[in-house]
């Protein structure tokens, strides 16, 4: 647009908003059921903002765009008045919810990563509720320890498959196979894991962990969609284990941060586009008792190793949750058709820090996650520390001290 033919368009402009000026009252508070009146502050910077457009020579997109920043700033002003309303909203239907639970008894559950942790736990947890159980991970033997349990428990149905959640053909068969035996899907639990404890910056070569991605996203995403038409039939529910790190960004642990951040992003934008066909529960658990919260974890070589003093410098002096008590809550939530859950809770804390004072968040981390020439020598201090003031026993739940920890 040129500045020259805008000229008459802004005094026709001028004019308009001048008038209508002069008849605005400068306070709009006042008056009772009538219409309305703009500002005369209102009414100046709409003024500004016209002029700056028609004034302009910039693309029309650039025009538009000067524009919703004017309008999106104002608009957060509605918060104050939509926020308050809409908590009110949130708590009703939440106590509807707690009320009205889910039953879970006689429903198929097709569970990843079933074979210890979280996913082990989260297994004997739907058995308890009577329902019938897929189990899916690479160690077979493992995965019929856990359903014997859970038969006992009291699931009347067990399934056992072994398979990779990283290959799209065993993710197809492994669905395909839980259908085929229960005649139904109602509930996937994408739970399997892996994480990788080492500075970016010392890694050898990167193409070593794309495996973090491919079983954390891609084993989330895979078995999903081949799921996804059996769980729209049944009006069925998806959860997937997220971390708290895929908001916090951990040190030491970049490429497992980006590949739970995409998981969670992920499977935000694919409750979208399902509506209400199939809902789905995010998990954020922060330490929670696992094979990883054991030592278990990948090195800067990319190789699974075991190695509790790097374990111990990572975790730290945060409390570790026993995996009882997470899947509890995580089968609990999927039942009350929660969106989100972080265990523990207070981890949410944690996510305001992170949104409102990021360079805050960073400098704690960056004192809490110290990188010196001596890493190994640190671990060490670390676990020293740990077990010598008597802290470790009340941070950590006695099986992170075992050494008998499931391997592949």
């Amino acid at each position: 647009m040129e500045a020259s033919s805008s000229l008459p368009h802004l005094s026709h402009m001028t004019q308009a908003c001048s008038t209508r000026l002069n008849s605005a009252e400068v306070s709009s508070g006042s008056g009772g059921g009538g219409k309305r009146r703009w500002s005369a502050m209102e009414m100046l910077s709409m003024l500004k903002v016209g002029y700056t457009i028609l004034r302009s020579e910039t693309p029309a997109t650039d025009l538009v765009n000067t524009f919703m920043d004017w309008a999106a700033r104002r608009s957060l002003m509605l918060l104050a008045v939509f926020l308050p309303p809409y908590y009110v909203y949130k708590l009703t239907t939440s106590a509807f919810k707690a009320a009205a639970p889910e039953d879970v008894a006689g429903k198929v559950v097709l569970i990843t990563g079933a074979s210890s942790g979280i996913g082990e736990q989260i297994a004997y947890q739907y058995a308890k509720k009577g329902a019938r159980l897929a189990l899916v991970a690479r160690r077979e033997e493992s995965l019929h320890e856990v359903a014997a349990k859970a038969k006992d428990i009291g699931s009347p149905d067990i399934l056992v498959v072994a398979g990779d959640v990283s290959n799209p053909e065993d993710c197809q068969r492994f669905v395909q196979t839980t259908v085929e035996h229960f005649g139904q899907l109602d509930h996937l639990v994408n739970n399997a894991g892996v994480a990788n404890v080492c500075w970016f910056e010392e890694v050898p070569d990167v193409a070593d962990f794309k495996q973090v991605m491919a079983v954390n996203f891609w084993g989330a995403v895979h078995p999903t969609h081949c799921a996804l038409p059996h769980l729209k039939k049944s009006g069925g529910k998806i959860f997937v284990k997220s971390s708290a790190a895929a908001v916090l960004a951990m040190p030491r642990m970049s490429f497992y941060n980006a590949s739970k951040a995409a998981v969670l992003n992920f499977f935000e934008t694919l409750r979208i586009e399902l509506r209400n066909q199939v809902g789905i529960t995010i998990a954020t658990p922060g330490w929670i008792e696992s094979e990883m919260t054991k030592g278990k974890h990948l090195s800067k070589e990319g190789t699974e190793e075991v190695d509790q003093d790097m374990r111990d410098s990572q975790v730290g002096l945060f409390p570790v949750v026993r995996a009882e008590r997470c899947a509890e809550a995580i089968v609990d939530a999927i039942c009350r058709g929660r969106r989100h859950l972080t265990v523990p809770t207070w981890y949410r804390a944690m996510f305001l820090w992170r949104m409102l004072a990021p360079e805050v968040a960073d400098i704690s981390q960056r004192l809490f996650y110290r990188r010196t020439a001596g890493s190994r020598g640190n671990q060490e201090k670390a676990r020293r520390f740990l077990e010598a003031t008597g802290v470790k026993g009340m941070l950590q739940p006695s099986s992170l001290q075992s050494s008998d920890i499931k391997r592949t």
